[in-house]
């Protein structure tokens, strides 16, 4: 009887170390739900999920592009609505788009001229904006295909996708294993988390592209909401939004955000970019998760603040949004983007943070994205 016992406490220890704690926790009450989503150009099927938590608000995903899809919240009213800019059917997606929702790489934002060096060896990448290379070239993450797979937690669930980028792709040197798990909990709270491995050094910079409009997708415009953020530096760029080096105080100028001001308050003084398309350097020890931005939509009380480990954060006022199919309608100015990232062009400076990654190194980068309601 005692070796019956002895063996049974050894299987239950046993069985603690071997099976994955997201199998022996499922007390999550976030429901996952999968259906078809029709299917690429060569025939492959795509897989659409929804993360509804218990307050029955609920997020979209899909495996092409390991892309967001909608975000559905209340209002102050308790009124739920969409506020991330996306299409109604996976079409939208396959065709050239604005990067609606979608995992960038392997590069997000610009290389100039498309060229760096790694220990004295040249790599040319595509060059798709103006001289530059722009959010890893003419196929970024969210035009490819990821493997998935789901998962629970005592916390929440989420959805886990994985990428294999081939050495030589889009001009990058490596094979590099990219994964993107997206998390839903509770308390509305939608956690992005990257990690990446490469078996050759290349430069990695992953970001989600989401469109916020907290009033509700298609709603008009977003410039009445009212932004705070953590940075006291921006990048300074030359004509083509590429980086001098230099870090700009905002103090005094139209991108000071420190204390809550609306977008549309200054963005017809950058006549230049049309609007915000500019790296801010997000306060704080970059690493570390730490608060970046919030923002306030006044009509409704919708208010995303954002948190993030990456050391900028890219605020885009969606300037070129052409009011089409390919935009889902939405027009310049109805969105803004706020892009954690690594620092564009910073395989050609040595003073930002380091971008490239080795092998036997692991990139990770966590960004929170928290949603409520401001009474």
């Amino acid at each position: 009887m005692l070796r019956t016992r002895l063996w049974g406490v050894l299987l239950l220890c046993f069985l603690g170390s071997v099976v994955p704690a997201n199998l022996l926790a499922k007390d999550t009450t976030v429901k996952i739900e999968s259906s078809a989503w029709g299917k690429t150009s060569d025939g492959t099927p795509v897989t659409r999920y929804v993360l509804t938590n218990s307050h029955g608000n609920s997020v979209g995903l899909t495996d092409w592009g390991a892309t967001l899809l909608e975000v559905i919240v209340p209002d102050r009213d308790g009124k739920k609505a969409n506020v991330n800019l996306s299409f109604d059917s996976l079409d939208g997606y396959l065709g050239s788009h604005p990067h609606f929702g979608g995992t960038i790489g392997r590069f997000a934002n610009r290389i100039a001229k498309g060229h760096f060096e790694i220990d004295g060896k040249s790599y040319s990448l595509v060059i798709n904006n103006g001289p530059n290379h722009l959010h890893g070239g003419n196929t970024s993450y969210d035009h490819r295909m990821w493997s998935c797979e789901t998962f629970e937690e005592a916390a929440g669930a989420g959805v886990r996708f994985t990428l294999v980028d081939p050495d030589g792709y889009e001009g990058y040197p490596g094979n590099l294993t990219v994964v993107t798990e997206y998390r839903w909990n509770d308390a509305n709270e939608l956690t992005i988390q990257f990690t990446a491995t490469t078996d050759a050094a290349t430069h990695v910079n992953l970001t989600n592209h989401s469109y916020w409009n907290l009033a509700g997708a298609g709603s008009g415009s977003a410039m009445g909401h009212v932004a705070a953020i953590e940075a006291d530096e921006l990048l300074d760029v030359d004509e083509t939004l590429i980086p001098t080096g230099t870090f700009n105080s905002v103090e005094g100028t139209v991108f000071d955000f420190r204390k809550p001001t609306a977008f549309g308050d200054r963005v017809d003084q950058l006549p230049a970019t049309s609007g915000y398309d500019h790296c801010y350097v997000v306060r704080g020890t970059v690493g570390e998760l730490r608060a970046a931005a919030r923002v306030v939509e006044p009509k409704t009380g919708r208010v995303l603040e954002i948190e993030t480990t990456q050391p900028g954060m890219q605020l885009y006022t969606a300037n070129h949004l052409p009011g089409n199919d390919s935009s889902a309608g939405a027009g310049g100015h109805e969105a803004f983007c706020l892009e954690t990232q690594g620092y564009p062009d910073a395989p050609n400076k040595p003073t930002f943070p380091t971008t490239l990654l080795k092998p036997g190194e692991t990139l990770k980068e966590t960004t929170i994205h928290r949603f409520s309601v401001d009474n």
